[in-house]
């Protein structure tokens, strides 16, 4: 039986520009390209999660401001429940400025929060019935961390679990942590975490251990090319990457979470849970943009008899 899952970060409009090549401090390099769309890692991850099959609620806080009207189109576009939208009269909408390498796929992003850095207690108090029978609740550090803490608090007490994706890297305590069921760490993060330089599956090993020392249950390290390391209920393993022709990879990682959830949700473990995340986001990565990247169900479906 499918339950019910929730999102609680941010939304940012995606102002995306390509070129042959990443520009350095200093320098000045000629786009080949620009798109503005829809992002955010929340709200990556939600539609992610929504477009994989998923029963998703997500609260984020845009600006009532054309850059929020694209939030609001976009969810409804797609059939996306927005009930969980806050709409700020006074800050605006935040943003993302990207740039991508044509030539490795690769990216520089800088993340200008906005509105979805200003969440007040009250604004998630009026939400409280859309945690109701919530089994798992995905959050980043995109929005405020006082806002974070304030809804895994009332998430918690009301049953559900916590995955943390621990994005961007920011130092937290450790009692915050301790709140956490599942974390999805990338290298970056999970250095900046544990002090490991994640490299292979015995350093992996190392990482997973200053984790559980914080109180951590399970472990999702996601090693892009190389692969998830996963570790659940005293078991690990390795999951390696599908090889793709990868054309963006901005949302991948997003696209991952967002497939952990929907496959948890469905009642699967960690490990399986894992497998069809790699999937979504081996496809996510073939398109360009972040949320108007991630497949449908039948996509991944199909993607994974296929290749497996």
């Amino acid at each position: 039986m499918k339950e019910k899952v929730m999102v609680f970060g941010s939304f940012v409009v995606d102002l995306m520009s390509r070129a042959t090549h990443l520009p350095k401090p200093g320098e000045t390099v000629r786009g080949n390209e620009f798109n503005i769309g829809p992002g955010g890692k929340g709200f990556n991850q939600a539609v992610a999660s929504h477009k994989s099959g998923a029963d998703i609620i997500t609260v984020t806080k845009i600006g009532n401001d054309t850059f929020g009207k694209i939030a609001l189109h976009i969810a409804n576009d797609i059939g996306m429940n927005s009930k969980g939208f806050i709409i700020s009269e006074k800050d605006s909408t935040g943003s993302a400025l990207i740039c991508v390498d044509e030539i490795t796929a690769e990216n520089q992003i800088l993340i200008v929060p906005g509105a979805c850095n200003t969440i007040q207690k009250e604004e998630i108090d009026s939400l409280d019935e859309l945690l109701d029978d919530v089994s798992y609740l995905l959050i980043q550090y995109e929005v405020n961390q006082d806002a974070n803490e304030y809804i895994i608090k009332k998430a918690i007490e009301k049953g559900a679990k916590i995955i943390l994706n621990p994005a961007p890297y920011q130092k937290v305590n450790d009692e915050f942590l301790a709140n956490v069921n599942t974390i999805t760490p990338n290298e970056t993060e999970v250095k900046g975490l544990t002090g490991v330089e994640v490299i292979d599956l015995e350093t992996a090993r190392q990482a997973k251990d200053v984790l559980l020392s914080k109180g951590i249950k399970n472990v999702v390290i996601t090693l892009g090319v190389n692969g998830s390391y996963i570790y659940s209920d005293g078991k690990d393993l390795i999951i390696p990457s599908y090889k793709v022709t990868a054309v963006d990879t901005t949302g991948a990682g997003d696209a991952f979470n967002g497939g952990l959830l929907t496959s948890l949700s469905e009642g699967n473990n960690l490990f399986d849970a894992a497998k069809f995340a790699t999937a979504v986001s081996a496809l996510s990565v073939q398109k360009k943009g972040t949320a108007i990247s991630m497949p449908t169900r039948e996509e991944i479906d199909l993607f994974i008899e296929k290749n497996n």
